[in-house]
């Protein structure tokens, strides 16, 4: 099986470091990354200039883009004669959880896979500030839904999106198949003013909770779970669509 490691936080990352340490050993593994951080950017891609690929060492490429650029031209250019089976994205330091997938590129690069036809995978490390990550339980996990996949592969239009508790000691090995949630954020946006008196935006804050729906991505992982989301690229709100077509007359 050959594999497609990609992330958001780019070529040197801790946690795509931990992750290939994994894969390798299950496939042949070829990671595709961007060369800094692209944390936020979503499924963007890089249209108004030139993208580079540099060759890090073998089988390692790192592209000056963003994470959908990197799967892009993985499959497009770099693995065109050989396309790979699986597209895993992470681990990301960070969760991405709830409305955080519509942003992430974590998520975005595994998606970008199943755009192009493959099926893919995204993990997340669910970090709270000042906490230090550990990787472990990520790699456990990963190993194990390599091996579900090598046994069972899932359609190319499912992306499994893994947010991973951070604990010390022994991996968690508990799971929840989940749903979405939705997250809370407080002072996402911040004012300030430059040295030249003019008035500048910094976009962040930090979450707060989240509303409480039962089967939760979120309600997952604060039970200490492994969170398991199988999301999509269809975005058509099927219920609402046949509600428009019986009701809505223009």
């Amino acid at each position: 099986m050959r594999i497609l490691l990609s992330n958001d936080d780019g070529i040197e990352s801790p946690g795509l470091i931990a992750l290939a340490e994994v894969l390798e050993k299950l496939g042949d593994l070829v990671v595709v990354a961007p060369d800094r951080e692209q944390s936020g950017t979503s499924h963007s891609l890089t249209l108004l200039r030139p993208l580079r690929i540099q060759e890090i060492k073998t089988n390692w490429f790192s592209i000056d883009g963003t994470p959908s650029d990197c799967v892009n031209l993985a499959i497009r250019e770099i693995l065109k004669d050989r396309l790979p089976d699986l597209v895993v994205s992470g681990v990301n330091r960070g969760p991405n959880l709830g409305d955080d997938i519509l942003y992430s590129g974590t998520a975005a690069a595994a998606m970008e896979g199943a755009i192009q036809g493959i099926p893919g995978m995204a993990f997340s490390l669910v970090l709270k500030r000042g906490e230090s990550p550990n990787y472990s339980s990520a790699q456990a996990f990963a190993k194990r839904m390599v091996k579900r996949f090598q046994e069972h592969p899932w359609p190319s239009e499912v992306v499994m999106n893994v947010n991973v508790p951070n604990q010390t000691g022994d991996p968690i090995t508990s799971y929840a198949f989940t749903r979405q949630g939705k997250r809370h954020y407080t002072d996402v946006i911040v004012k300030n003013i430059d040295p030249r008196g003019r008035p500048y935006f910094w976009i962040g804050g930090d979450a707060q909770g989240f509303d409480e729906v039962p089967g939760s991505d979120g309600e997952a992982v604060h039970r200490n779970l492994i969170s398991i989301t199988p999301i999509r690229l269809n975005l058509t709100h099927e219920t609402y669509l046949q509600h428009m077509t019986e009701e809505w007359h223009l």
